[in-house]
C-alpha cells in the first residue's frame, strides 16, 4: 500500500438559482393575443368593478371578518357555513384539474393574476419605453435624463395601479366607500395600511420584476402539471415534421428543392414568448400556454405564403397519428375528462341546491348546563334552553317558536322572536313535560323546537334537541 494520499474528489456546489438573462417579450397580435386581453378586461373589470356595486344599501360582495358574515349579493355566509368554502376549494381544484386535462394550461395563460397583471404592466412599459428592441437599447444604454425620465414614469405608473389594487383588495374587507372616506381623512387603521402595501408591494414586484421566474420558480403549479397531462391533452405544439429542417429563404422559393421545411427559423417565437422558451424543442414546464407563439407563427406563415398551424394547439396523439380535429374534440371525451366533469357537475348542482334550500335560519340549541331538569310548581317537569338564532337573509322576520317528539310537551309561556336580517339574537326557552307522560322514564328523550314563519306559515326549520329527564 502506498502512503501517498488519495486525491479526493470535488463535487461542484450546484446553485439554487440560475440567473438568466432578462426577457424581453415582444409585442404581438392576433386570434389568440385578442383572446388574451379579452380576459384580461373581464378580470379586471370584475376585480376593481364588484366591490363598487351597490347592493340593497350596501356593498355587493363584502367580506366583512369584523362582524363574522360573508356577503356574495343576497347570499349572506357566517361562519358555521364554511362548508361552502370547502365545497368551494373542491370545485376549483377539480375545474383546474378538468381543464388542465383537457386543454393544458389555460388558467396560466389566460386568466392568472400573475399573467394578466404582467401582460398589463408589459403594456404600460411598452408604451413609455417602446417595444422589444427599444427597450432593450434603453437599458443598454447608460444613464441619463431621458433614460431617466422614462424609468421614473414607467415605475410611478407601476406604483399607482399596484397600490390602487392593493386598495382594491382591502376594499372587499373593509366597505370601499369608508376606506376611501378613511384614505381622504388619513384615518386609516393600520391593518388596512399594512394590507394595501403589502399587496400592491406583491403586485409590483411579481408583475414588474419576478414576471417569468414565478411561472418558471416559484408556482407549484408549474411543477405538477405534467401529472395531469396525457397524450390527448391539448397543448402548444412545433409541428416537427412539416417545419424540419429549419432555415431562411427567399419568399420565392421552394423549400423542398432546397431540402428544407416550412420554419424559416426566424425566431419570433421566441421573442414573443413572455417565459423566454423555444417551442420548437417540445413541450417545457416553462410555457404557460399563452399562445402568442402561434400568433406570430401564423403571421410569418402569412407572409410567406405557407399554411397556418406550423405551431398551433394539438395533442400528442395528434402529431404521432396525423389526427384531425374531429378526433380530437372527440378523444378529448376520454373516460379520465369524463369522471372529471360528472364529479365537477355533481358537486356543482348540489352546492347550488343547497344554496337555494337553505333555510332563511340557522338555529344553534344551548341547554341551560346550571339545572339539567327540575319540577316546576305546577308540577310538570322543566327544561331551560337558549336558543341561538342567525338570520341567512337580510329581510327582519318574526317567528314563532314550539316544540314536538314527546307526548305532552309544551312550552312554558308562548314565545314569538323578531330576528334581524343579516343578524343574530338569543332568546330564553323554557321547556315541561307533564310526569305521567315520561312516567318510569330516566335519562334523555328526543325532542325538537319547531320554528314557524309568522308572515310565512310554510317556511319551518325544525330542530332536534334532548329534553332531560331527572
Amino acid at each position: 500500500m502506498s502512503d501517498q494520499p488519495q486525491p479526493q474528489r470535488v463535487i461542484p456546489i450546484q446553485p439554487l438559482f440560475k440567473a438568466e438573462p432578462k426577457v424581453y417579450p415582444r409585442s404581438i397580435q392576433g386570434f389568440f393575443q385578442r383572446w388574451r386581453w379579452g380576459f384580461v378586461a373581464l378580470t379586471q373589470l370584475i376585480f376593481y368593478g364588484l366591490c363598487w356595486l351597490p347592493w340593497h344599501g350596501r356593498q355587493a360582495v363584502l367580506f366583512d371578518l369584523e362582524a363574522r358574515r360573508f356577503y356574495l349579493f343576497d347570499l349572506v355566509l357566517w361562519p358555521q357555513d364554511t362548508i361552502y368554502l370547502a365545497l368551494l376549494l373542491v370545485l376549483s381544484a377539480l375545474a383546474l384539474f378538468l381543464f388542465t386535462a383537457v386543454a393544458g394550461r389555460l388558467w396560466c395563460g389566460y386568466t392568472c393574476p400573475q399573467t394578466v397583471y404582467t401582460e398589463i404592466f408589459l403594456w404600460i412599459e411598452k408604451q413609455i419605453e417602446g417595444d422589444r428592441q427599444q427597450r432593450m437599447k434603453l437599458d443598454a444604454a447608460p444613464m441619463s435624463a431621458a433614460k431617466f425620465g422614462r424609468k421614473t414614469a414607467k415605475h410611478t405608473i407601476w406604483l399607482v395601479l399596484s397600490l390602487w389594487t392593493g386598495f382594491t383588495f382591502v376594499g372587499y374587507f373593509t366597505p370601499i366607500q369608508d376606506l376611501g372616506h378613511e384614505a381622504l381623512t388619513v384615518s386609516m387603521t393600520g391593518a388596512e395600511i399594512f394590507w394595501i402595501l403589502f399587496y400592491g408591494a406583491a403586485t409590483y414586484g411579481n408583475a414588474g420584476f419576478l414576471r417569468e421566474q414565478m411561472c418558471k420558480y416559484i408556482c407549484p403549479y408549474a411543477r405538477f402539471q405534467f401529472v395531469m397531462f396525457d397524450s390527448d391533452t391539448l397543448i402548444i405544439t412545433y409541428d416537427e415534421q412539416r417545419g424540419d429542417p429549419r432555415g431562411s429563404r427567399s419568399k420565392k422559393a421552394d423549400p423542398r428543392q432546397q431540402g428544407l421545411g416550412d420554419c424559416v427559423d426566424c425566431g419570433i417565437c421566441v421573442q414573443v414568448c413572455p417565459t423566454g422558451i423555444d417551442i420548437r424543442n417540445g413541450l417545457q414546464v416553462e410555457c404557460i400556454g399563452c399562445a402568442a407563439c402561434i400568433d406570430a407563427c401564423d403571421q410569418v406563415m402569412d407572409k410567406m405564403s405557407y399554411p397556418r398551424g406550423l405551431i398551433r394547439y394539438s395533442t400528442e396523439n395528434a402529431l404521432k397519428e396525423g389526427l384531425v380535429r374531429k378526433d380530437i374534440v372527440r378523444r378529448a371525451f376520454r373516460p379520465r375528462t369524463l369522471i372529471y366533469s360528472a364529479v365537477f357537475l355533481t358537486l356543482t348542482v348540489a352546492t347550488g341546491w343547497s344554496l337555494l334550500t337553505r333555510p332563511p335560519l340557522k338555529v344553534d340549541v344551548v341547554r341551560d348546563r346550571g339545572v339539567m331538569a327540575r319540577e316546576a310548581d305546577d308540577g310538570s317537569i322543566e327544561n331551560v334552553f337558549q336558543l341561538q338564532l342567525i338570520s341567512t337573509s337580510e329581510t327582519e322576520r318574526s317567528y314563532t317558536v314550539g316544540v314536538a317528539g314527546i307526548d305532552g310537551i309544551r312550552l312554558a309561556a308562548p314565545v314569538q322572536v323578531k330576528v334581524p336580517g343579516a343578524a343574530s339574537t338569543a332568546v330564553t326557552v323554557t321547556v315541561r313535560v307533564a310526569p305521567e307522560a315520561v312516567e318510569n322514564q330516566h335519562g334523555s328523550k328526543p325532542m325538537h323546537f319547531v320554528l314557524t314563519d309568522s308572515a310565512a306559515p310554510d317556511v319551518r326549520i325544525d330542530e332536534p334537541a334532548k329534553f332531560w329527564l331527572p
